[in-house]
């Protein structure tokens, strides 16, 4: 039985439609239902429909008032540590060359979280913050000036703690550096999270530090999540692996975002850590800076 030409066409402007909704997505990083809407000169609920076809394909991901391009990501700890192993290497290594002594630096929880402690330098003088139960023990194997730990509840899949606690304990918190897991980034959005909880965490690290690097591969820049951290302004560094095609990032690098890749910002682990515990000079240990929670008239 032949489709009727009426319908044909439709299918024809549908897919049309679609190419369109994705090369907007990948140049922008985020849509509108509404303005979809008037481009295409279709109703909203065509445009919903069109979202949530390509939604259900795994190509976005819907967010309130339009979408998102979908992250990759897997959702689970377990398969993020599988995943792009020799990539996310590459991206911690780059974001260590931030590193200067007496810091107070935040480092999320995360795979490539991980890497970057596995890159520490051990003996560094510095003291490191974090929410991640593994992050912390890790971040003491390296034996630094000292390791801060903040609680809260435990989320099983993302393995950080979340929650009120935690996010009070960040914004009691002056630091110099964060160094900050990506799930999804764009310039359109921003730094955004799929899970609510951890969104609201990271937001207080960003919120917490004079600088904050974003840790990221190939395939989370342009995409994005349900709930937004912070607008992309707020990266000063944006670490990557070497081999990121120029026009993923021009466009972090025209929102004043300063981009580091391995061969950029190059870091001699191995000569790090023999000058730390070589050297005989005495490193000033830096007091942790925490806001007091205090309200005026109660003092």
């Amino acid at each position: 039985m032949e489709m009727p030409e009426s319908a044909l066409e439709d299918n024809l402007l549908k897919s049309q439609r679609h190419d369109r909704i994705l090369a907007l997505l990948r140049s922008q990083g985020q849509v509108h239902a509404t303005k979809l809407g008037d481009t295409f000169g279709v109703s909203a609920y065509t445009i919903r429909r069109d979202l949530d076809e390509l939604a259900d394909a795994g190509m976005l991901e819907r967010v309130h008032g339009g979408a998102v391009l979908a992250s990759h990501v897997p959702r689970t700890y377990a398969e993020r540590q599988e995943q792009s192993v020799a990539e996310k290497t590459q991206s911690a290594r780059a974001a260590i060359g931030l590193l200067e002594s007496n810091q107070l630096v935040i480092v999320d929880g995360g795979s490539t979280a991980a890497l970057f402690v596995e890159a520490l330098p051990s003996n560094y003088p510095a003291t490191f913050v974090t929410h991640a139960p593994s992050i912390a023990a890790a971040l003491i194997a390296k034996e630094p000036d000292d390791v801060i730990s903040i609680g809260g509840r435990v989320d099983p899949f993302s393995r950080v703690c979340v929650g009120a606690t935690t996010v009070e304990a960040y914004n009691n918190l002056t630091a110099d550096l964060c160094v900050l897991g990506i799930w999804g980034v764009n310039v359109t959005q921003g730094i955004s999270s799929p899970y609510h909880e951890e969104a609201l965490v990271r937001s207080a690290m960003v919120a917490a530090a004079g600088r904050v690097v974003g840790l990221a591969v190939s395939d989370k820049l342009g995409t994005g999540g349900a709930f937004k951290v912070a607008p992309v302004t707020a990266l000063t560094h944006l670490s990557v692996e070497s081999n990121v095609p120029d026009e993923l990032l021009a466009p972090f690098e025209e929102a004043g975002v300063k981009v580091l890749r391995p061969e950029s910002n190059p870091v001699d682990v191995v000569s790090s850590r023999s000058r730390l515990s070589t050297t005989g000079h005495t490193v000033e240990r830096r007091t942790p800076q925490f806001r007091s929670s205090r309200r005026v008239d109660d003092q």
